[in-house]
């Protein structure tokens, strides 16, 4: 093909494109949806997960791209960002610029399980993050042992036993957005194996006694998944 041709044919994707798609697709009613999961509809289109899923398919991988539309500030473009970014490429000080921009709970989870559980400093953030005064880059940090309890299926069980104590240490936090983050990381580590379920069950029994509103229900949460039938037929198979 001669570069001429190239040139023809080349398409070039750039985040002004994908910004003016996601606008044209805006749909209010759908914010309003969203205002009542708790989602912070600031800046907020109302543009499904599944398009954003389709579009980031055409799109493709692309890092500075993802840095684009982050920068735009928009929701949906974020969430887009997680989707379309190179994970081998995100080093420590984007992910800590990233996760102080987190104003919801559903940018939070879905950066943590599309992007930031795929890198090399997964655990090592989840470990920090937990000790945050700010209340969705704590939930960031469980948030992160979840994904990586579905996610990483060649993580050592030694590794997730060094998330109980933080588990365990936090299960007192109040805040709305943060004990369920802890109940969602508890009952994801305990789900993943015969062992870490006996040990899971073990450290919400531990929780369960602590005298707090939120420690009594990520432990009730969690001890009524671990120990239902159907979690306890699939180890045994």
């Amino acid at each position: 093909m001669k570069p001429k041709d190239l040139k023809k044919t080349e398409k070039i994707i750039t985040a002004q494109d994908i910004l003016k798609k996601l606008k044209s697709s805006a749909n209010p009613k759908n914010t309003k949806g969203m205002a009542r999961f708790g989602i912070n509809i600031e800046n907020a289109l109302g543009v499904s997960t599944p398009f954003l899923r389709d579009l980031a398919k055409k799109t493709g991988k692309n890092h500075q791209l993802a840095q684009d539309l982050w920068n735009s500030g928009i929701h949906e473009a974020r969430i887009l960002a997680s989707m379309i970014d190179d994970f081998k490429l995100v080093t420590e000080k984007q992910m800590e610029r990233w996760v102080k921009d987190f104003n919801s709970w559903d940018i939070c989870d879905q950066v943590c399980m599309n992007l930031f559980d795929k890198t090399s400093f997964a655990v090592k953030k989840a470990k920090n993050w937990t000790k945050s005064s700010q209340e969705f880059v704590k939930r960031a940090g469980f948030a992160l042992m979840a994904s990586l309890a579905i996610h990483d299926k060649k993580m050592e069980d030694r590794q997730f036993r060094c998330f109980f104590f933080l588990i365990e240490k936090e299960s007192k936090d109040e805040r709305n957005f943060v004990k369920k983050a802890v109940n969602w990381a508890l009952r994801q580590i305990g789900k993943r194996n015969r062992k870490l379920n006996k040990e899971a069950i073990r450290i919400a029994e531990k929780i369960k006694k602590i005298d707090s509103k939120s420690a009594k229900w990520i432990a009730g949460g969690a001890l009524s998944e671990l120990r239902s039938e159907a979690i306890q037929k699939r180890f045994k198979k």
